[in-house]
């Protein structure tokens, strides 16, 4: 027996829950892509973009998912041979650095144990090791969903100021752009870039690349540019040129009513939401560790992120069932452990469109399945987290 009819609940990061009102902006003819409306749409767009990136740069819009993103901000900023340091956070960060050694790029994994967030000081170090000045960009996710770790891009932008080092600073906000605070000219970021499917509530097919002035003179030199990710090909003056193509014009319809939606809310309640959903996530995980099978991956309370959950479970129980028994009994689909984590971890996402009911919900039915599968927990999770969200969102 199943008790998962009506619409199922994602709790993956990525793609996210789509608001009913960003999937009704699509449901319209196409438009002229040469005049009118969608001009000043694409305009709307990359204004309200470098906004969020927090950037008195320029923002562009691919047709792309994430990884695509990933190389529009490498191909756009390095030659072949060029050296870049990625700081290892989770599989994510690794992922970003392979697809730059694919690239022909010379790469250098400072290395992390994925339960901790990048240090500082580690970067600091290496940094002041390198007096030729050979690395030319640092990596760094801010969130890394695999580990859900969350890494202070501030504070590394301050040890790479510390040091005067000259590479540019890049880094991967899939996972937290406008979900947690992320402040591109004041941390030091020299490119960012995200995805359309997870904190902005869109569907797959669209990410985004924010450049900032120290990334124009390596641009220039660059020698990994290619015809559809160039940035001087879409800062041409046609509006053809800013997609190298056809526009993808229903993606660009919800994340215009996406961003309406987060601006209407407020960047600030929407941090705000996103921390207290995420804290009623850890007070129900904080009960269930009582029965010493299950941990948080994130050792460090201040370093766990609030988009999504690495919860380990452990030796003898399996989590692909705890999975199965989520989605295919209650409608709730959880996301598998990856990289070094697979068959040890599951994963909560809570970022994008989200609520109460939508967390709670969750919980209830992960509390529902470690009962059903008889797998040690504390009992009381979703208690604690009703307990801390009426606390928190006063009458």
């Amino acid at each position: 027996m199943a008790v998962r009819a009506g619409r199922q609940l994602l709790a993956i990061p990525g793609p996210t829950n789509i608001p009913d009102e960003v999937l009704q902006a699509m449901h319209r003819p196409a438009v002229d892509i040469y005049a009118g409306p969608l001009i000043a749409l694409t305009d709307s767009l990359l204004q309200d973009l470098v906004k969020l990136f927090a950037t008195a740069g320029r923002s562009y819009i691919y047709i792309a998912n994430g990884h695509g993103a990933w190389e529009a901000a490498l191909t756009n900023v390095l030659s072949k041979g060029d050296k870049v340091l990625v700081l290892e956070s989770g599989m994510f960060a690794l992922s970003w650095g392979d697809a730059a050694k694919r690239l022909g790029v010379d790469v250098e994994v400072l290395a992390g144990d994925w339960r901790h967030a990048v240090r500082p000081e580690q970067v600091e170090a290496r940094l002041r090791l390198d007096a030729g000045a050979t690395i030319k960009a640092i990596l760094a996710v801010q969130i890394d969903t695999s580990t859900g770790v969350l890494t202070d891009i501030k504070a590394i932008g301050e040890a790479i100021k510390t040091v005067g080092h000259d590479a540019l600073f890049m880094v991967d906000t899939v996972a937290s752009l406008a979900c947690v605070p992320f402040a591109m000219d004041a941390w030091g970021v020299d490119v960012a870039m995200a995805g359309s499917q997870k904190g902005l509530m869109t569907p797959p097919g669209l990410g985004f690349v924010a450049a900032g002035e120290r990334a124009r003179a390596p641009h220039q030199r660059a020698d990994l540019r290619t015809p559809y990710w160039d940035w001087s090909v879409r800062d041409g003056e046609s509006h053809y040129q800013k997609y190298a193509g056809t526009p993808p014009e229903q993606l660009l319809f919800a994340l215009r009513q996406a961003l309406d939606m987060l601006f209407d809310e407020g960047l600030d309640n929407v941090f705000l939401r996103h921390q207290l959903l995420a804290e009623a996530v850890r007070r129900a995980v904080s009960i269930w560790q009582k029965g010493k099978k299950i941990d948080f991956n994130v050792a460090d309370a201040a370093q766990r992120s609030n988009t999504v959950t690495t919860v380990l479970l452990g030796e003898g129980f399996d989590p692909r069932l705890l999975h199965d028994y989520c989605n295919f009994k209650c409608g709730v689909a959880l996301a598998r452990g990856l990289g070094k984590l697979n068959g040890r971890a599951f994963r909560i996402a809570h970022m994008g469109h989200i609520n109460a009911p939508m967390i709670l919900g969750t919980l209830g039915v992960i509390e529902m399945a470690l009962r059903a599968l008889d797998i040690p927990h504390g009992g009381g999770g979703v208690e604690a987290a009703i307990e801390w969200l009426t606390d928190s969102v006063k009458a």
